[in-house]
């Protein structure tokens, strides 16, 4: 077998594809890219998702590219482009659920024809045996827009024929097949008409008496031993064509199903006329249902709670190798250099799951070179090199990040074969520094001053996730308690806790889990990690609710922890881990909506902090900190992703900066908050009494103003922006209206207070205070974008660039993140900043792109110079130690600083500053040398008389001695430029 080395990405570079952002497209611009000095591209899924996806997570298809990016042949082409470039690719690879809303899912619409029958029904995860009797052997399909009755007697249910031989059941854009022994009912129900018209002996009498005989003869849909699953799949298809056959030859045929369909469409306005229709869809393999039925009844398994992305069934190797065929082939040929692995926290066993990932990649890898014909010994060698990466001998073969959000103190599994994570981690490390901590108590008191009282954050989380359990994922919860309670029943011990009393303690744990999940897997084996998690959640449960009988926490911590199998009979063992496994796959959906989509749009504190896997009840961190969490990084995870922007990020880079800044002038932000509240009072509303919006989504909307803010050039547009965005963070706040039960009348204040205070006709006093503030708030939120691009793309890891944030980008959270990118825009700047440096230098060019700041230019720059440089130096930044600096003297806060050093690719530092407002004393100047005065950053190990260049600008320093110890003046490293690169020479 080859040898296959891991291929670690230098940078890359995140673009969210769809129609409006192709294969072609990008073939366009990996020029720019690659003059940019991205070494990787990292696209959104490219498999083929619901028609018209703008985001690809919904695939319906495993087996085809996606046709609207360009398909087959669009790819090809841009494989080619790429490998003349010599750019890799990152895939991002959705193994936890499907799109099931669209016709091209041929595996869910073969379960819906043949239920648990159908080849396809092992790979979902479904409860074919759940607890509603009348569900047994059905799945639930929540996708009427009223009660099911009253949509069957609306005559919104219509039987049709499928030209293919089958009959399908529809309603509106949805199309459901029929279980093919129901066709006999609607090919006898006018079948003695025919009779009496054609005679018993024409052909066609006989040949559809001998397809309803055989439809007969079809297996039942509950059959599932694999002989019969085969033939049912073999006959039914045999039983389609004989009756399409049919119908089209024969008129006669054709008019009586015509007929017979008529019948059963029945007559809106004549209830019993509907009987028919109604026996009918009793025999199909799914129940239709209210879509509010979902929360309660639903028995398949979701991605988190969106009833159209059903979960399937990875942990089984028929499963993986059918999902994953065609991005492991585009891996082996080398197409596709690594992948990004969507919500690891969903799967059976993540780390199970990766490192069979790893080992089909070899597979794969070693058909590609040998042409199909592997060595013999190929299980070995597979088995060695693993068992290397296993014991830190080697890296894993394939580059692999995963999309983990980490808890507060918590490490990635060391069990899980990937290079890393998606960033999230570093994102919130760094926004954490540039929080100004001292603002902390100000900030608490002026948040519940303006919005009055407000429960703690941790609070706020366990009774968010409480609710989230009760109306969006209750189904899921009835489901783990009612496997409880059945497990509970087999042994004496625990037969008395009741089942109401067993949902509580469950819900009660998983809302005061401290991590997404836990990790015991099937072999029984508890981790440290997760015991003490579990320990934990059992703890704070109980101090949460002393009425409650400890016994039945206890109960659920000894049996989540494997602690108590033997008070089970030996066969009930499977069960008891099975709900174990579900139970973690559970835990990580509520964290996430409950945290992530509910609690962070409540919590309205400093929404700076309110970012996926941040933590909003810290007000920020140290620069140690910063440092520490680099180092920790360097020696276990070296090649993890470090981000600042993704697709799923609240709000964008910039935004963060800029409202980093309100914690360093928290004075002047509580005036202007006070008095915007008082320019804006006439423009709320009163919905029964109350206020709308309500002073917490005030509090919210100003800040976001800030944030985002374009200038009043862009008003009309940035006014839609706003409208939106307050809609979604409201309905996702889910305190005064929300997606399941919109209040119209909230919804239509908001909009109105939105458009009114941003309408230059009623609102010049506050539009000028907003643009004037905004303005200066971004003058030293620009600083802060600058430091957090330049630290992201020199510290330890894998630097990650969201599209379009090489300019300034003031999104917000999705779909506002996905607006379309000007990337030509984008790659004539960069050209013509090539061209004024090589003709005016690069200081002239520092000192034109400073004072124009505004314009983005700087951010494009810096990131360009960087990138330039990682280039020039890969195995400094790769393979380089991580060295912390610490400055001395009374600007010594402001500076963040490292150096990256390596034996044979030399040395660089990087200088940043932060909190510059308070640096400046709130004066709208650059971080110049007047500010840092003595300030002085000491360079360990490095001798008087050495020389760096500050790559940016050009200049030259030269370390001198100091009382403490060799280094350079502040004064010098950022006199003239705000951020600095220093290169050893």
């Amino acid at each position: 077998m080859i040898d296959v080395e891991l291929r670690v990405p230098r940078a890359t570079y995140r673009l969210q594809l769809n129609a409006d952002l192709t294969f072609a497209d990008v073939a366009r611009y990996v020029p720019y890219f690659v003059e940019l000095g991205i070494s990787d591209l990292y696209f959104s899924p490219i498999l083929t998702p619901r028609a018209g996806s703008r985001h690809g997570y919904d695939i319906t298809d495993h087996t085809h590219l996606n046709p609207e990016l360009g398909g087959e042949e669009g790819f090809a082409h841009l494989a080619t482009v790429l490998r003349e470039h010599h750019l890799g690719l990152i895939l991002d690879v959705v193994p936890n659920h499907m799109g099931i809303g669209d016709p091209r899912n041929t595996w869910w619409r073969d379960v819906l024809e043949n239920g648990p029958s159908s080849i396809y029904a092992p790979y979902f995860d479904i409860d074919w045996d759940p607890v509603p009797p009348e569900l047994q052997g059905k799945v639930l399909l929540p996708v009427l827009g009223d009660q099911y009755g009253v949509i069957l007697e609306r005559g919104e249910l219509r039987l049709s024929y499928d030209n293919d031989g089958g009959f399908s059941l529809n309603y509106w854009e949805h199309r459901f097949p029929l279980n093919p022994r129901s066709y006999a009912d609607i090919l006898t129900h006018r079948l003695d008409e025919l009779l009496n018209e054609l005679g018993a002996d024409h052909p066609d009498a006989i040949e559809l008496q001998s397809i309803i005989t055989a439809i007969g003869y079809l297996p039942s849909r509950h059959e599932t031993t694999p002989d019969r699953v085969i033939e049912r799949n073999r006959e039914k298809e045999v039983v389609k064509r004989r009756i399409a056959t049919l119908i089209e030859a024969s008129e006669p045929v054709r008019r009586m199903v015509e007929r017979a369909l008529a019948d059963y469409n029945g007559v809106p306005g004549d209830p019993r006329s509907f009987d028919l229709l109604d026996a009918l869809i009793a025999r199909q393999s799914y129940r239709l249902a209210f879509w509010r039925v979902a929360t309660e009844e639903i028995n398949y398994r979701r991605f988190f709670d969106i009833n159209d992305l059903a979960a399937i069934r990875v942990e089984l190797p028929e499963v993986l190798q059918a999902t994953h065929d065609l991005v492991l082939r585009l891996l082996a040929e080398g197409i596709a250099t690594g992948v990004r692995i969507d919500h690891p926290d969903g799967l059976w066993q993540p780390a199970a799951y990766f490192r069979q990932l790893q080992e089909s990649y070899l597979r794969y890898r070693a058909a590609f070179h040998f042409g199909g014909s592997a060595p013999p010994d190929l299980d070995d060698q597979i088995r060695q090199r693993l068992t290397q990466a296993e014991r830190g001998e080697r890296s894993w073969p394939l580059y692999i990040v995963a999309e983990k959000i980490l808890s507060h103190g918590e490490p990635l599994p060391a069990d899980w074969a990937v290079a890393g994570t998606t960033g999230y981690d570093f994102l919130n490390q760094i926004g954490g520094v540039l929080i100004d901590r001292s603002s902390q108590r100000v900030f608490n008191r002026l948040y519940t001053q303006f919005t009055g009282p407000q429960p703690t954050f941790a609070n706020l989380v366990n009774s968010k996730k409480k609710e989230i359990m009760l109306v969006s994922l209750a189904s899921e919860v009835n489901t783990l308690s009612h496997l409880l309670d059945r497990l509970s029943e087999h042994t004496r011990r625990y037969r008395d806790f009741t089942l109401n009393s067993l949902t509580f303690a469950i819900r009660e744990v998983i809302a005061a889990m401290p991590v997404y999940r836990t990790y015991i897997s099937l072999d029984g084996v508890v981790s440290e990690r997760d015991e003490q998690a579990i320990r934990y959640a059992v703890r704070e449960a109980k101090r949460r609710n002393p009425r409650t009988a400890a016994q039945i926490f206890d109960f659920l911590e000894e049996t989540l922890l494997l602690r108590n199998l033997h008070h089970f009979a030996p066969e009930a063992h499977a069960e008891v881990l099975r709900f174990v496994m579900k139970f973690q796959q559970l835990s990580g959906p509520v964290m996430a909506k409950g945290v992530e989509d509910t609690a962070f749009y409540v919590y309205n504190r400093l929404v700076a902090l309110n970012e996926v896997g941040g933590h909003p009840e810290l007000f920020g961190c140290e620069v140690t900190d910063l440092h520490q969490a680099a180092q920790e990084r360097q020696q276990q995870w070296p090649h993890s992703m470090v981000t600042t922007s993704t697709h799923d990020t609240k709000r964008s880079e910039d935004v963060r900066a800029r409202l980093s800044v309100l914690s360093e002038l928290p004075d002047e932000w509580r005036q202007h908050v006070g008095r915007w509240s008082r320019f804006n009072a006439a423009k709320r509303s009163t919905i029964e009494g109350s206020q709308a919006p309500t002073r917490n989504d005030e509090y919210l909307l100003y800040q976001t103003l800030v944030g985002a803010w374009e200038g009043m050039e862009h008003l009309d547009s940035f006014t839609e922006r706003m409208v939106a965005y307050m809609e979604k963070a409201t309905r996702e706040a889910k305190v005064n209206t929300s997606w399941i039960n919109p209040n119209p009348e909230y919804d239509a204040a908001i909009q109105r207070f939105v458009t009114g205070i941003l309408d230059p006709r009623r609102s010049r006093r506050f539009l000028e205070s907003l643009d004037s503030f905004a303005r200066r708030i971004a003058f030293f939120g620009r600083f802060n974008s600058l430091t957090q691009t330049l630290v992201r793309l020199t510290t330890v890891g894998v630097p990650d660039l969201y599209q379009g944030c090489e300019l300034w980008d003031f999104s917000l959270v999705d779909p506002d993140n996905r607006r379309p990118v000007d990337f030509a825009r984008r790659a004539a700047l960069l050209a013509a900043i090539r061209r004024q440096r090589e003709q005016d230098g690069t200081a002239a060019l520092a000192a034109d792109l400073l004072a124009t700041a505004a314009d983005g230019r700087i951010k494009l720059y810096t990131i360009a110079t960087t990138l330039e440089f990682r280039r020039a130096r890969p195995e400094l930044f790769a393979y380089g130690e991580y060295v912390p600096l610490y400055a001395e003297g009374p600007a010594a806060g402001h500076v963040i600083a490292f150096a990256r050093r390596h034996p044979t690719a030399g040395e660089a530092v990087t200088v940043a500053p932060r909190l510059t407002a308070r640096l400046s004393g709130g004066q709208e100047v650059p971080p110049l040398d007047d500010l840092w005065g003595e300030t002085w950053l000491p360079l360990p190990d490095i001798l008087p008389g050495t020389r760096y260049r500050n790559l940016f600008t050009d200049e030259c320093l030269t370390v001198v001695e100091h009382q403490a110890g060799a280094g350079l003046a502040m004064a010098e490293v950022l006199g003239h430029w705000p951020i600095a690169l220093l290169v050893r020479e």
